[in-house]
């Protein structure tokens, strides 16, 4: 079992910038990848980012790329997504995610573990 604990959402105005912290708990050795995924009201959720556990491979959404940036902790089981130049698009709760797959880590079904999420809110 991995639990994960979310943090850092609230609210910034657009053009801005704000950090989301996850916090990983548990069997965390069996974990491949780390995500972001987010969902806005009325829309599906939308992979944002990967990495990998030792933190040399990532991968992102397209729409994020070049904004966004995600980073893991090794030392504190943590995982962390630097977010700039937010647009009020990015609204969204934020969830973290890890999957002990190697394939698919940019869909949600990769994913068995997932956090409670944090919510961001970007006014315009």
């Amino acid at each position: 079992q991995v639990q994960l604990v979310e943090s850092g959402g609230g609210l910034v105005q657009a053009g801005g910038s704000l950090r989301l912290s996850c916090a990983a708990s548990g069997r965390t050795f069996s974990t491949y990848y780390m995500a972001w995924f987010r969902q806005a009201p009325g829309k599906e959720r939308e992979f944002v980012a990967a990495i990998n556990w030792s933190g040399g491979s990532t991968l992102y959404g397209d729409s994020v790329k070049g904004r966004f940036t995600i980073s893991i902790e090794n030392a504190k089981n943590t995982l962390y997504l630097q977010m700039t130049s937010l647009k009020s698009e990015d609204t969204a709760v934020y969830y973290c995610a890890a999957s002990r797959l190697l394939v698919g880590i940019g869909t949600g079904s990769a994913y068995g573990y997932w956090g409670q999420g944090t919510q961001v809110t970007v006014s315009s």
